[in-house]
């Protein structure tokens, strides 16, 4: 009787275990809600591009519901913050620019994380950056840029974004006579453009492809990417300083949309997501709605991720204090 007592809690034991090990799987997500926090307003391609990995994470994870919740503000950063100082649970995740990579160069306080820490799902693209200027400018080229006698706007995402950051950097080491504005957010940039308040941008190539193809806009130069049609920006470059910010500029574009999650996420739970983001991102779905709206798919998932966000954050002092200087100026 009390052997067949002890294999009976044994077998119990097991049987709890083997539950409560399920429920760490995607079976955990059957019938729970997920929140994916965009931290950019509606509209704009990061919106886009979070709303799509959040339906087709759903797709990957049966049962789950996942809401998306736009926290814009600060370049992304109250966002970041929110899903850093959310509960390790699996429920809550998001998706940021990479100017959060800058506001860590920089020790800017607002940022109430490490990226060193949080725990990285995957990314969507890769993306370049493109120097963008309205048809109505009359800019034809870099070298028209350069040669202007008097300044031009380029309008930016808000301070502290990836392109307010980078615009500024850019405009400061190769001296052009562009005045950044801040504050256009989403597809504003765009809008402002039409409009004729601003001449140009800088951004992600995906951004502009129809601006440009309709013939709204034509692109001057391009940082990174392997399409040859404009010319690279690095091959204007002929200080050291114009070298290093180029190619801190070229390294963001591999980093194009990821999505994250709190620290401290358990390891199954985050294999978990991990695994519903590699099959989201490469569903053929997923791929053609993405081709449709001009979103690149390169994905990357897990931990490769954070190895190309902690290479950006090894930058020699003589490049922080560069982007020092760019972030006082805004």
């Amino acid at each position: 009787m009390f052997l067949k007592a002890i294999t009976a809690a044994a077998g119990l034991a097991v049987a709890i275990g083997g539950a409560a090990l399920a429920q760490d799987g995607p079976a955990f997500y059957d019938g729970k809600t997920v929140e994916y926090i965009v931290g950019t307003d509606p509209g704009g391609v990061y919106d886009t591009n979070g709303r799509l990995v959040a339906e087709f994470m759903q797709k990957y994870l049966p049962g789950s519901t996942f809401v998306v919740r736009n926290m814009p503000g600060a370049g992304g950063i109250i966002g970041a913050n929110y899903v850093y100082a959310s509960k390790p649970t699996g429920l809550t995740m998001g998706t940021f620019n990479t100017g959060l990579i800058y506001g860590q160069l920089v020790e800017n306080p607002a940022l109430k994380f490490s990226l060193s820490e949080i725990g990285w799902v995957g990314k969507v693209a890769t993306d370049p950056r493109v120097l963008v200027v309205t048809t109505q400018s009359g800019i034809e080229s870099f070298e028209d840029l350069k040669a202007l006698t008097s300044p031009v706007k380029f309008a930016t995402c808000g301070v502290g974004c990836a392109s307010m950051v980078e615009s500024t950097l850019l405009v400061s080491t190769f001296d052009l006579p562009v005045q950044v504005i801040s504050g256009y957010n989403g597809n504003e940039g765009q809008l402002a453009m039409m409009r004729g308040e601003v001449q140009g941008t800088l951004g992600s190539r995906s951004e502009f492809e129809s601006f440009v193809a309709e013939g709204r806009g034509r692109f001057i130069a391009q940082i990174g990417g392997t399409q040859t049609d404009v010319p690279q920006l690095a091959s204007f470059a002929t200080t050291e300083a114009q070298e290093s910010s180029v190619a801190l500029v070229s390294a963001q574009g591999q980093l194009g949309r990821w999505t994250a999650v709190p620290p401290d996420l358990p390891a199954d739970r985050l294999a978990t997501l991990r695994a519903a983001y590699a099959s989201a991102t490469s569903d053929p779905e997923f791929v053609a709605k993405a081709k449709a709206i001009d979103i690149p798919v390169d994905p990357l998932v897990g931990d490769a991720v954070g190895a190309l966000v902690h290479q950006a954050l090894e930058q020699p002092p003589e490049v922080v204090e560069l982007l020092k200087g760019a972030t006082r100026k805004n």
